[in-house]
């Protein structure tokens, strides 16, 4: 779904990064780009006779496809390419797992070595999280992760999530303690973490969300009130 129209022209604008929406010309530069410490979807199928980076590549291009090829406005993941003056540096994906009844989002990121200890994490995950605070209208946001993965962790904490409990989790060859945050709508707002983000071209998205109705880029500039820019989580729509 997001490989081609209407999600084309999606962005998220934050201080230092451009988010777009997956497309395959972005696919194949993550796919050149991936570190090999990240930690990819234990499901997905590997072939023997091909090097580590060839099922790595296999790995994230299949995910990729198989969540435009599944795409639903109850079940959907949307993936953005991360960009950082016009060179990509990584991904950040937000999904919505029975959307329709939970309102609630989770996230996965990962970032190339050099980008790291930048803050961009922080901003990469706030810039999904007004768009699902604001746009599409999420109460929750989770987040899970093992419990040594301290740079996703302090983005997590960073961002207002609170605990949300502990399991014992099996993933790939590791069983380890997992650890469960939550973030609030109320709490999203409050912080303000997503005024300064700016979500452009969202408005041909709305239906694959199963969203009715006109969305805050659809008034005329000027139009919307303090109230309802923090009714929708506190985001800048594009002008």
């Amino acid at each position: 779904m997001f490989l081609t129209t209407p999600f084309t022209d999606l962005r998220l604008t934050t201080a230092d990064l451009v988010l777009r929406p997956v497309d395959e010309a972005g696919l194949s530069t993550l796919v050149v780009v991936l570190p090999d410490d990240v930690e990819l979807d234990p499901r997905a199928t590997t072939y023997d006779g091909v090097g580590p980076h060839e099922r790595r590549a296999a790995a994230l291009r299949q995910t990729t496809w198989a969540s435009a090829g599944t795409w639903s406005p109850a079940d959907w993941a949307l993936p953005f390419v991360v960009a950082a003056g016009g060179e990509v540096v990584g991904s950040q994906v937000l999904e919505g797992t029975d959307f329709r009844h939970t309102r609630t989002v989770d996230s996965a990121s990962w970032l190339v070595p050099g980008a790291r200890g930048r803050g961009w994490g922080v901003q990469a995950r706030a810039a999904v999280l007004a768009l699902a605070f604001g746009w599409l209208e999420a109460e929750y946001a989770v987040s899970s992760a093992w419990h040594d993965n301290h740079a996703s962790l302090a983005v997590s904490r960073r961002l207002g999530y609170e605990p949300n409990g502990e399991t014992i989790h099996h993933g790939g060859d590791r069983v380890d303690t997992m650890v469960h945050l939550r973030l609030r709508r109320a709490r999203w707002v409050e912080d303000g973490a997503g005024d300064t983000v700016r979500v452009e071209g969202f408005a041909a998205c709305r239906p694959y969300f199963g969203l009715q109705g006109r969305g805050p880029e659809d008034r005329a500039a000027g139009e919307s009130t303090e109230e309802e820019q923090a009714d929708l989580g506190r985001v800048r729509p594009g002008r």
